[in-house]
């Protein structure tokens, strides 16, 4: 087993899907399957406009043949596949951040452009401390603060403390449901700028929590990842009315209301004004048609 990057764009010829598959040609088996049981990086190329860089893991569970295509796919384990909190550059000030695909007098090898490539460990540590890195944890809508001794508290109107140093996140922490449910929740308020899709306020109080949640399309219970794809920042009237199937959205995320809401009139009053969900204006933040399909099939009550 190795740890290994997975080149990936949101407009790729390929089917895929990084939360569940990765497709790719028969030349890159070897390198795909020396990954298999153990964690990869995705990649978005540099090529890209306002490209993500590294932004995403996962774990590969297998490779099977993918007969239809004459190609193979590497399916990620379920519940693995993970968004950086802060997306990383391929390079900085510092020079590039993964050093493996460097030669030997500090060039760019054409390592560099290989789309399924292994990774040292000491470059995964580093792209993971700094996709995983809170300066500022947020902190969440209710409840205690996170790492927070919960026998201090902390009211409402306290201001959100500053954190100095965080410890370091281990790759054994990565399946943690509370770590990542914490983590979702800080990426899909950060390309939400925390306001509800569906009502349009953005809420903050004193204290610095913001008053939307970060709603899973699908489930975590139905095998919905924790993938921005899968994500609606939803304040709570919203979430509760979503999550009951009383509001949906189409693939063209226009908010679907209900026959069975019981007071229409206030539950319309309740959308912002275009009648449309508010969405990330980057392409692959926004929500997938794959887990609103989903939704409509299996929670909306038509």
């Amino acid at each position: 087993m190795s740890f290994g990057v997975f080149i990936h764009r949101f407009d790729s010829i390929y089917d895929d899907s990084p939360a569940e598959r990765y497709q790719f040609p028969a030349q890159y088996l070897g390198r795909v399957q020396a990954c298999v049981g153990d964690w990869i990086v995705y990649y978005e190329p540099r090529k890209i406009r306002d490209t993500r860089g590294y932004f995403a893991i996962a774990r590969v569970a297998r490779v099977v043949p993918d007969a239809a295509s004459g190609m193979y796919v590497a399916e990620i384990e379920p519940g693995s596949y993970l968004d950086f909190v802060s997306p990383v550059p391929f390079s900085d000030e510092g020079g590039v951040i993964e050093r493996g695909v460097l030669n030997e007098k500090g060039g760019m090898s054409a390592r560099a452009q290989w789309a399924v490539r292994p990774i040292s460990a000491a470059d995964f540590d580093r792209i993971l401390a700094r996709g995983f890195h809170e300066a500022q944890p947020e902190l969440p809508r209710i409840g205690p603060m996170p790492d927070a001794d919960v026998s201090v508290g902390f009211d409402e109107g306290a201001q959100a403390p500053f954190i100095l140093e965080q410890p370091r996140l281990r790759v054994e922490q990565l399946t943690s449901r509370i770590l990542r449910d914490r983590l979702f929740r800080r990426v899909v308020l950060r390309v939400y700028d925390k306001r509800c899709a569906v009502t349009g306020l953005r809420l903050i109080n004193g204290g610095g929590r913001a008053e939307v949640d970060a709603a899973h399309i699908r489930p975590v219970e139905a095998s919905g990842p924790d993938i921005l794809s899968n994500g609606l920042a939803l304040s709570g009237t919203a979430h509760w009315m979503f999550d009951r199937g009383l509001i949906s959205l189409d693939d063209d995320f226009r908010i679907l209301v209900s026959r069975h809401v019981n007071d229409p009139d206030s539950a319309r009053g309740l959308i912002n004004a275009s009648g449309h969900a508010i969405v990330p204006p980057r392409p692959s933040d926004r929500p997938s048609p794959h887990f609103l399909r989903w939704h409509r099939e299996n929670v909306f009550k038509m």
